[in-house]
């Protein structure tokens, strides 16, 4: 009977210990952020041209400065500071904004490297 007994209390110590819950000290205030959503993570960082042609291939990016010139269809002329770089943003990324040479912008995309060239395919242009 002894036996019996200290086989259900182990049991019980070990169910209670592995459905505990881990409560550091700043458990309690990720929680409550999550549940209010808000604010999470760090600033986004923007990249240069000069960056993005040493990247590989399918890397997120951001980068800031001009469009300089149209090179076909879907197919632009990016222009920072460090260089330029073409970039292919299909119709519905520029979400009804109209941009000329003159107007800064943010590109949001990913690198999209070939063989003998470096481009970004755009996910979105935000004129700023």
């Amino acid at each position: 009977m002894k036996k019996i007994s200290m086989a259900v209390l182990a049991a019980v110590l070990t169910m209670g210990a592995a459905s505990a819950d881990f409560e550091g000290p700043t458990a309690p205030a990720a929680t409550a952020q999550n549940a209010k959503g808000g604010f999470v993570g760090g600033a986004e960082t923007i990249v240069t041209v000069k960056q993005v042609n040493e990247m590989r291939d399918d890397v997120p990016v951001i980068v800031k400065g001009n469009i300089v010139q149209r090179m076909g269809d879907e197919r632009y002329l990016f222009e920072d500071a460090t260089g330029s770089i073409a970039v292919e943003i299909d119709e519905d990324s520029w979400r009804g904004q109209t941009v000329s040479p003159a107007d800064t912008v943010k590109l949001y995309g990913e690198v999209d490297r070939g063989i003998f060239k470096t481009e970004i395919d755009v996910d979105y242009v935000e004129k700023m």
